[in-house]
């Protein structure tokens, strides 16, 4: 990708800014007509949400036809909106059937609570985060933030089924962690150095027996396929807390310095899901924000969306060797 403030310069494409992405047509994503029919009707004879398992026969048939939403996930953007299948009117069972059908052919869907759980409900519940809630719980706005920043194994991929929109509000907003980084090698060197040392991040309930609450994780790290953050701030401030450590003034300096980074709007990409529509995301470098919503006060028509978390180990090692 050429970068428009330096014609001559060749820049990676996962380094992007608002006016780098285009328009929504450049990363919404038909979904592949070959397929449509075969899994439709696999998602439709399904008997429970995740009860289609794909054997290996299916998905090297099948992935191929998902090869260019690896490719934003990997190598360009780093997410994209795969759309419902054209005149597929399916009950909402159904969709989140299918939606795991898709994810399968993308990642290995992996476990995201100690309830063991990999088809998560995101929708209000009326809790709120000083009652130990999870944002996904919660109608408040979710801030810049990574999946599952205090587990042990780093999530790929974070994937978003779309089934009730909010009455209002529920924006989802996205920047690209390689053009943040860059930003604070220019402007904040020092508080980079901070954020990949380790901080104190609270499990928010996600404790095993033997755990501790928190984690010792990095905000900014790499890995032999590059740049991998683990932030939410909210987590690592509790966290701290939880742990008897407060943060120390270069901690909260670093903190607040990513902060401003991620909050610049000509960074960042914000659009609406619409019902059907299956987001995806690299979790390693991308962050992602919800702003917060209005509900809808049927309860039939409030937000509902469907999260899965994917390993995709196969993909990432096929894009550095």
């Amino acid at each position: 990708m050429a970068d428009s403030r330096s014609p001559d310069i060749v820049v990676d494409p996962r380094a992007w800014r608002r006016d780098d992405v285009g328009p929504e047509t450049a990363w919404r994503i038909p979904f592949p007509p070959d397929l449509a029919d075969a899994l439709v009707a696999l998602a439709r004879g399904s008997t429970r949400r995740v009860g289609t398992a794909l054997d290996e026969a299916d998905r090297l048939a099948w992935a191929p036809l998902f090869a260019g939403v690896l490719d934003h996930l990997e190598r360009g953007r780093g997410f994209a909106v795969i759309e419902a299948p054209a005149g597929a009117d399916l009950p909402p069972e159904a969709r989140s059937a299918l939606y795991w059908i898709v994810g399968q052919l993308l990642g290995a869907p992996v476990v995201q609570n100690v309830e063991g759980v990999r088809l998560y409900d995101v929708r209000d519940t009326g809790r709120t985060i000083g009652q130990g809630a999870r944002f996904s719980v919660t109608n408040a706005e979710s801030t810049y933030h990574t999946d599952a920043s205090f587990d042990d194994e780093v999530v790929d991929y974070v994937g978003l089924l779309c089934l009730n929109p909010a009455k209002s509000g529920g924006l989802s907003q996205l920047v690209s962690g390689y053009t943040v980084e860059a930003e604070l090698a220019a402007s904040a060197p020092d508080s980079l150095r901070t954020l990949a040392e380790a901080f104190h991040v609270d499990r928010r309930g996600g404790i095993r027996p033997g755990e501790s609450p928190t984690a010792l994780r990095p905000v900014i790290t790499t890995d032999r396929s590059g740049l991998i953050y683990r932030y939410l701030r909210t987590w690592i401030e509790v966290g701290h807390e939880k742990a008897g450590e407060p943060l120390s003034p270069a901690q909260t300096e670093a903190l607040d310095a990513l902060d401003q980074v991620l909050n610049r709007p000509e960074l960042r990409v914000e659009f609406m899901l619409r019902p059907g529509d299956m987001f995806f995301a690299n979790n390693r470098w991308t962050l992602h924000n919800r702003t917060a919503f209005e509900d809808h006060p049927d309860p039939g028509r409030r937000r509902h969306y469907v999260r899965l978390w994917l390993s995709a180990q196969t993909h990432r090692h096929a894009n550095i060797d």
